[in-house]
């Protein structure tokens, strides 16, 4: 768990980043605002294989911007193209994001679709598009025998639902807490992430995506009152899947 603040960094975390990975091969699920701070601590940012971003809201993707500013400046690059999945427009985002008038990318990624993209290295990936206000797509992976599904941002969502059906692990977040006149399809509540835990039969629930306004424990306490599996991420954490 790199960063897991939801909505932008917090005083105790970064915003969303999770690094997973299975036989030496390394996938980073969004790359938050703050988050390529610890990230550097956790991995050498050129043992990173692939890169998925659920979506382009800053708190999934800002920090591309230094990641590339390392790939192109440190000297300690290898110079090998990483394959990013991210939705459409990426690249000319992006490309924005990071500067330098708007030069592109191709340096340093090999942009790839999502949906459209089923493997990344010994990863099977499948996708789903979420209840978002802007594109954006749940990921399932899945290796040697276990799967992994991360909501990225979204509402209640039965595609979500079908994605996660049976898998070991849900890392969902919930960035409500339960008051009136939430507005819809865009986050959701802490009870909620634990109806989609429970409608999909996971073995686990990992919450996160918490903002800092929002009282964590709450929200993994409404989890548990439907999914009792179900545990608040903290940065620096690690979890077997």
């Amino acid at each position: 768990m790199v960063g897991c603040s939801g909505s932008g960094p917090g005083p105790g975390s970064p915003a969303s980043c999770y690094l997973v990975e299975y036989d030496g091969f390394r996938v980073l699920l969004d790359l938050g605002n703050g988050a390529f701070g610890p990230l550097q601590g956790s991995v050498d940012p050129d043992a990173v294989d692939a890169v998925f971003l659920t979506h382009l809201h800053a708190d999934h993707c800002l920090d591309v911007a230094p990641f590339v500013v390392w790939h192109r400046w440190s000297g300690r690059s290898s110079g090998r193209r990483i394959p990013l999945v991210a939705p459409s427009g990426a690249d000319r985002r992006l490309a924005v994001i990071c500067e330098e008038g708007g030069k592109p990318l191709s340096d340093v990624f090999e942009f790839l679709p999502a949906p459209g993209t089923d493997r990344l290295g010994p990863f099977t990936v499948q996708t789903a598009r979420t209840e978002h206000p802007i594109e954006c797509h749940a990921v399932r992976l899945t290796a040697g025998g276990s799967s992994l599904v991360y909501t990225g941002d979204t509402g209640p969502s039965d595609r979500v639902a079908q994605l996660a059906r049976g898998a070991d692990v849900l890392l969902a977040e919930a960035a409500h807490p339960d008051v009136p006149d939430l507005p819809p399809a865009l986050h959701l509540t802490g009870r909620q992430a634990g109806e989609l835990a429970a409608s999909a039969g996971v073995g686990r629930l990992l919450v996160t995506h918490v903002p800092a306004w929002v009282d964590p424990d709450g929200q993994v306490t409404a989890a548990r009152e439907v999914f009792p599996a179900a545990e608040l991420v903290r940065t620096g954490a690690t979890y077997e899947v």
